[in-house]
């Protein structure tokens, strides 16, 4: 062999032996049981929490930490044949010698039992730190004298770990940015806010993270925080009856940017009882623009829009999705039993609405073709939820059942769009218009979408759209009107 190959089998003999993971104590009986800090991230340098594992990366020795949120550290245990329960103590130190500041769980002792082969070391954060602060976890002692304290190498021993407090960033979003409601009176609704980075529970306490503009009477209360610093959970409770079914009523929550918290991704979130109108769920138009066994499955239309100095038909694509309900809601039709006789796991479909999403991921879709609309716009979902509209149009079949033609609503809502620049914009949208089956199963969708938004378009500004079911669609006539133009963010 010559000694180009025995080189590369001692590097990955190396690199297997200082990438151990929980999975260690099934190396072979030769080695020495030995324990020591197991902390590992993904290429993007998101703590990976046990019992996930990486087998590309090698556990760590330090780590910059910039969230508020309970940071685990997994210590993990190599033996091969681990008969009685062994403990290790360790020790935290804080460079400031402020261990008020954050807690530490377990305290000082970790155990190891059976095929119970790592244990996690919880540090949670109390208070908002200063810069150049640090938290160092070391292993001090084992119960058992023949386990070895940290790796066996001097180049990876593991045998401490050390959590750098870089620059926090705090900022909350909603998750949704509409809520319908029935408009009974004592009816309550639940919503979030999410807290990408964590909060601290004394510092929102003393906050009005809220700005509202109410259109009806409601209550407003969250859960206790409890160790969750993920998120809040919040109720609104109706405080009256708002059920005239000919009138729309709207109370809209934003988010504000106040102390040390910024509001990013949807910031408003609107609660809505919308005009109830009559309408047979066996219609069913919404299934017409959806197809669940097709993944990549699109809507296609044409936006009449300025392409250089030019009013014309743009053409786009967007991933389409129905809009899951309940079995209780008044528009849900079944869409699958998944094959069982148990009820509990059939599937509703909204039969009137239907979105625009990803099938995963954190990228989006060009909803409305609204990418046109923008240059210099940032497509991930973080930063412009907008992009991805999830309830976006509902349908209204001619006479409540028709199931060829009727008229269509552009869901009233507020979306956020955000430029790479990190100017982040809340425009609201709606529109109305109709729709047609034009050929046999060819659906077409005529409508007008309306863009409001003082600073980036002085005001509403209007587009006409065809939207279709199918990639192959007669092109549409040229409009003798003007079109919008691409806006910089």
């Amino acid at each position: 062999m010559n000694r180009i190959k025995i080189l590369s089998l001692l590097v990955a003999a190396a690199a297997l032996l200082s990438s151990c993971s929980k999975d260690d104590y099934r190396l072979d009986s030769t080695v020495d049981p030995f324990v020591r800090f197991n902390f590992l991230t993904t290429s993007a340098g998101v703590p990976l929490e046990y019992p996930a594992v990486s087998t590309s990366t090698v556990p760590l020795s330090s780590y910059e930490n910039k969230s508020v949120k309970t940071l685990k550290i997994p210590v993990a245990l190599t033996h091969t044949n681990l008969k009685s329960a062994v403990s290790a103590s360790f020790s935290a130190v804080s460079s400031s010698n402020d261990n008020e500041s954050f807690t530490v769980n377990p305290v000082n002792e970790l155990v190891f039992q059976g095929t119970k082969l790592t244990d996690t070391i919880f540090v949670s954060f109390n208070k908002r730190w200063t810069e150049n602060q640090s938290i160092t976890l070391k292993l001090e002692t084992i119960s058992d004298p023949n386990i070895h304290i940290g790796n066996l190498n001097t180049t990876y021993p593991n045998n401490s770990f050390k959590i750098d407090l870089g620059t926090i960033a705090t900022n909350y979003t909603f998750p949704v940015n509409r809520i319908v409601i029935k408009g009974e009176a004592g009816e309550t609704v639940d919503f979030k806010v999410n807290f990408p980075n964590g909060f601290f529970p004394s510092e929102i306490d003393n906050l009005e993270i809220f700005k509202f503009l109410d259109g009806f009477n409601y209550s407003l209360s969250h859960d206790p925080y409890g160790d969750n610093r993920s998120s809040i959970t919040y109720h609104l409770t109706l405080l009256e009856s708002i059920q005239n079914d000919d009138v729309y009523y709207e109370s809209s929550i934003s988010l504000v940017n106040t102390g040390n918290y910024t509001a990013t991704g949807n910031t408003i979130l609107q609660i809505v009882k919308p005009i109830k109108s009559t309408r047979d769920v066996n219609a069913n138009p919404a299934s017409k623009f959806y197809d669940l066994s097709n993944q990549f499955y699109l809507t296609y239309g044409e936006t009449w829009f300025d392409k250089s100095g030019t009013c014309a038909w743009q053409a786009y694509n967007a991933f389409t999705f129905p809009v899951v309900v309940t079995k209780d809601h008044e528009n849900a039709i079944l869409y699958s039993d998944k094959g069982t006789t148990n009820p509990n796991d059939d599937v509703y479909h909204d039969a009137f609405r239907i979105g625009f999403n990803v099938a995963s991921g954190t990228n989006t879709t060009n909803s409305f073709n609204l990418k046109r609309w923008f240059s210099n716009e940032s497509t991930t979902a973080a930063n412009s939820p907008g992009f991805n509209i999830t309830s976006a149009l509902e349908f209204f079949p001619a006479n409540g059942n028709s199931k060829t033609e009727g008229n269509v609503l552009v869901i009233p809502q507020y979306i956020t769009i955000t430029g790479t620049n990190k100017n982040s914009h809340s425009i609201a949208i709606s529109g109305s218009g109709t729709y047609k089956e034009i050929s046999s199963g060819l659906f077409e969708i005529t409508f007008e979408l309306k863009l409001m938004n003082e600073e980036l378009f002085g005001g509403t500004v209007t587009a006409q759209y065809r939207m279709y079911n199918n990639k192959t669609y007669p092109k549409p006539a040229a409009l003798s009107i003007e079109c919008p133009k691409e806006v910089a963010l």
